[in-house]
């Protein structure tokens, strides 16, 4: 750009009469048709001209999004203050401002993936624009208490301090998510996991996740300024190595063959107790009925002996006598009705026994004291 606009317009202005004119100083202007002469144009054209220009090609401003605060730095100089999301201005060349996400990130750490996704801002501090997105790294491989290789898978949700995100990056650079967080993490696991025999570690699987969560935000909040807020630190698998892992199927399946054995003889216990209880029931039942049979025939029989006792206790030689006589009215009566009856009577008495013998039409009166 010319630093004189006026002599940039006169070389470009046309001559009044065919030619330039490079004796004019001044632009010239259209003729209005009425005669009217050329004037100057305002001097506050050119500035702006100047301005748009420096705008378009310094681009002195930036725009922080939600979810990000500004780092201005002035001549290398890392201002303490954040900027906060919205239009921020600066001076070129000695000033720039960095964006730096403080959204919640995620580092996964297992042998499925090995790849990272980002927010697709590019405009972030770290390359790619991973920042405030799915990083994966590889499973982190320990030592257990007897030196065998153990693979564990954890995910670690965290996020940078937005108040002293200026002093974070000034310290511990772009590259701060593997010097605070992956460090401090695969420390904290490789201690935890030293402490157990790999045969161990499924059964102590939610003691050994609690240890790790807690060390690890113990380390990362006893950082000067906790640079970093830590959400959680999830323990996803542990991967054991290729014999252990058999040895723990096959003691697995042992305790499950024991414990099937002994719920089938719990099973024939039970079994065993339903049919004792049932025979004990109908051994319970049989001897009530026979009680109760019994019972009935000893209350029956020593009713029978009271009604005997009292039937003997009332008979007297009076009634007796009465009672035969009128016995033997029946009798006569009888063999009125039928002369060939033949009739036995009871002995005993008063009255003499008497047999009835009815042989075809004629009757036999036998006395017994004939």
């Amino acid at each position: 750009m010319p630093a004189d606009m006026n002599d940039y317009f006169k070389k470009k202005q046309p001559n009044s009469s065919g030619g330039g004119d490079n004796k004019t100083p001044h632009l010239r202007r259209t003729s209005n048709g009425d005669g009217g002469g050329s004037r100057q144009a305002p001097q506050w054209v050119f500035v702006a001209l100047v301005a748009i220009v420096a705008l378009v090609f310094l681009k002195p401003f930036t725009i922080i999004n939600s979810g990000e605060v500004g780092i201005k730095v002035r001549t290398g100089k890392f201002d303490e203050t954040p900027l906060k999301a919205g239009l921020h201005f600066y001076i070129p060349i000695l000033e720039r401002i960095i964006p730096v996400n403080t959204r919640v990130r995620l580092i996964t750490y297992s042998d499925t993936h090995n790849s990272a996704i980002g927010d697709n801002y590019s405009n972030g501090i770290s390359k790619g624009g991973f920042e405030g997105g799915l990083r994966r790294n590889p499973a982190i491989q320990v030592l257990d208490q007897r030196g065998l290789t153990v693979s564990i898978d954890l995910a670690v949700q965290y996020r940078l301090r937005p108040e002293t995100a200026p002093k974070t990056i000034e310290k511990w650079g772009s590259s701060w998510e593997e010097k605070i967080i992956n460090s401090k993490v695969r420390e904290v696991v490789r201690d935890v996991i030293g402490k157990y025999p790999a045969e161990k570690l499924p059964e102590m699987r939610n003691e050994i996740a609690s240890a790790i969560q807690t060390k690890v935000k113990e380390k990362i909040n006893s950082l000067e300024g906790r640079p970093v807020i830590l959400s959680s630190v999830e323990l996803r698998n542990i991967v054991l190595p290729p014999k252990i892992k058999a040895k723990i199927e096959e003691v697995q399946a042992a305790k499950q063959d024991v414990t099937i054995a002994e719920q089938q003889k719990e099973k024939a216990k039970q079994e065993a107790q339903r049919k004792a209880e049932i025979a004990r029931g109908e051994a319970e039942k049989n001897r009530i009925e026979a009680q109760g049979q019994a019972d009935k025939i000893r209350i029956e029989a020593q009713e029978q002996a009271k009604a005997n006792k009292l039937i003997s206790d009332s008979l007297t030689s009076e009634l007796i006598q009465l009672e035969q006589i009128k016995t033997q009215a029946k009798f006569n009566e009888a063999l009125k009705v039928n002369k060939d009856a033949q009739i036995f009577l009871t002995p005993g008495g008063a009255v003499p026994n008497i047999w009835v013998d009815a042989k075809g039409k004629e009757q036999k009166a036998i006395s017994a004291g004939q």
